[in-house]
């Protein structure tokens, strides 16, 4: 005989009635807790299941005053940087018995806001942040206190909260130091218009190993845009229309990267012949065989699960504000030669 689930949500009081017992004992049994006889357990699970039942997850928020959810906001989900990281962010919340709301802005201010917004509304527990810039802080420092935000992959100018970013001096000192060990002599830089630690990082990483090896910083060379594929192609494109190009560029991310791999070959030059190109994350793009772009690889998913640890632990500590521990976190780049570059 096949069951069929009633429209009408089954609680705990209809177990109670239907097992002639009290609430406080089917909640016991259900919570798998003391002070219930083995065959009563036995029966109020059974009949649990026959009824259908599923605890009330508002309700039980409003008792134990947390909803285990946690709020991701992402500026790009198109990017495949991003979908490594929130791996390790949701498999650390389920391992800690939370669930992950996802939110993506597409690089938009007004998306990030009102995503800020409407996690607070839902009462999530905490909310890991990937922001588009430095302009974040001043909206999301109206939740200090209330809710505990952890920031992942980028983080604004000195923050007062936790983040797990990478060290993006040593990577962007790694990306320009391998090209003039190439032998390269004019090296351009390519990235982001956001204010935020990524860009700062990485451009300062770059200018550091100019100083270090005596070559001049030259403005012409240092480009910005979107953080976008067609961003570095439209770029490289000009500089190749406009015959003053550098012969090696740096750019702040991968899809920047791609796009100039993409803007000199439709130039009709060669990679790394006449442009070498470095990036910045490894996505999985860069390693395939037409691409084998050089680049600085993150440790993405580690960066997800730090992200997710450190925000678990300050919901476990945020009942005693003072007892909460911010926690910044660099984590190592490391240098993947491939192709593209020598």
């Amino acid at each position: 005989m096949i069951k069929i689930k009633s429209t009408t949500e089954v609680t705990i009081k209809d177990i109670a009635r239907k097992a002639n017992v009290s609430y406080a004992t089917v909640s016991r049994a259900l919570n798998n807790k003391r002070g219930v006889r083995e065959a009563t357990r036995a029966k109020i699970l059974e009949l649990s299941a026959e009824m259908f039942y599923t605890p009330n997850a508002i309700a039980r928020g409003l008792v134990k005053k947390q909803t285990l959810t946690l709020g991701l906001i992402i500026p790009d989900i198109t990017n495949p940087f991003y979908p490594e990281v929130a791996r390790g962010i949701e498999d650390g919340a389920t391992e800690g018995g939370f669930s992950i709301f996802l939110c993506n802005t597409n690089w938009e201010r007004e998306k990030e806001v009102h995503y800020l917004r409407l996690l607070a509304e839902k009462r999530v527990d905490g909310i890991i942040l990937a922001p588009i810039d430095n302009e974040v802080e001043a909206v999301e420092s109206s939740l200090a206190g209330k809710i505990p935000v952890v920031y992942v992959s980028n983080a604004p100018h000195r923050t007062q909260h936790s983040f797990v970013v990478i060290d993006n001096v040593l990577g962007g000192f790694l990306a320009t130091e391998h090209l003039i060990q190439a032998g390269h002599r004019t090296i351009g830089f390519v990235g982001s218009t956001e204010d935020s630690l990524t860009i700062a990082g990485r451009l300062k990483g770059y200018h550091r190993a100019l100083k270090k090896h005596g070559l001049p910083v030259e403005k012409k060379y240092t480009q910005l845009g979107e953080f976008k594929q067609e961003t570095g192609y439209r770029i490289v494109r000009r500089m190749i229309a406009e015959r003053d190009y550098p012969r090696a560029i740096f750019a702040e991310n991968d899809l920047l990267a791609l796009g100039i791999l993409q803007g000199v070959k439709a130039s009709g030059l060669s990679v790394p012949g006449d442009v070498a190109v470095v990036g910045f994350d490894d996505i999985p793009f860069a390693g395939f065989p037409e691409v084998q772009l050089t680049t600085i690889n993150q440790p993405k998913y580690e960066m997800g699960r730090r992200a997710v640890e450190t925000l678990l632990e300050q919901i476990g500590g945020s009942a005693g504000a003072q007892s909460v521990q911010i926690r910044q976190i660099y984590l190592k780049p490391k240098l993947v030669v491939r192709k593209s570059s020598v």
